[in-house]
């Protein structure tokens, strides 16, 4: 494995890893004993609260995220065949908003177009590669193949009904790769 050094932004340059919130990504190249190279992304979306003159407070992670993807971009072109894995505790939520809010599933969803839109596929988890909630959230479409990946401490990996945590990868990768998510 080759560590990919992530400076701060401001203190990259061309052909450097800059990252907006340091700690928040980390990228190697891993050779394995057979096969081809890949590169491996870890990603966390921080959670942010709004400016003090917005009414309300809550939470949110999409704006991080969406600074990941810009820092991603680094690893990605049109015309690049490299093998890319990203993988992380994003906070938001896939194919739908809190408590069936379609303002945050709109915001939700972007992070996913954007991903898409850089040649990177969402993978998983989703079921049957990991238990469906149980019990089902009534935020939760029926439909939904989500895995719960987080769960409070009011609740137990058995318990917890939401999926915080993804995969992504590009095409050349994407078909090789089963992404399970564990019960503990």
């Amino acid at each position: 494995m080759q560590w990919i050094e992530a400076k701060p932004l401001a203190d990259a340059h061309g052909g450097e890893l800059g990252v907006s919130r340091p700690g928040t990504l980390a990228a190697a190249i891993v050779t394995p004993h057979t096969g081809e190279p890949f590169t491996a992304i870890s990603v966390y979306g921080c959670w942010e609260a709004p400016h003090a003159m917005t009414s309300g407070k809550f939470i949110y992670a999409d704006a991080s995220v969406h600074r990941l993807i810009s820092d991603l971009s680094v690893f990605v072109s049109k015309r690049a065949t490299r093998s890319i894995l990203v993988a992380g505790d994003l906070n938001i939520l896939y194919g739908y908003g809190e408590r069936g809010d379609a303002y945050w599933a709109a915001r939700y969803g972007t992070v996913f177009t954007r991903m898409k839109a850089l040649g990177l596929s969402f993978i998983g988890p989703q079921a049957p590669a990991g238990r469906l909630a149980e019990p089902w959230p009534a935020e939760l479409p029926r439909t939904s193949r989500n895995v719960p990946t987080y769960h409070t401490k009011k609740q137990t990996p058995a318990s917890c009904t939401r999926q915080l945590d993804f995969v992504f990868a590009t095409a050349s990768l994407a078909s090789r790769c089963s992404v399970i998510a564990l019960r503990s």
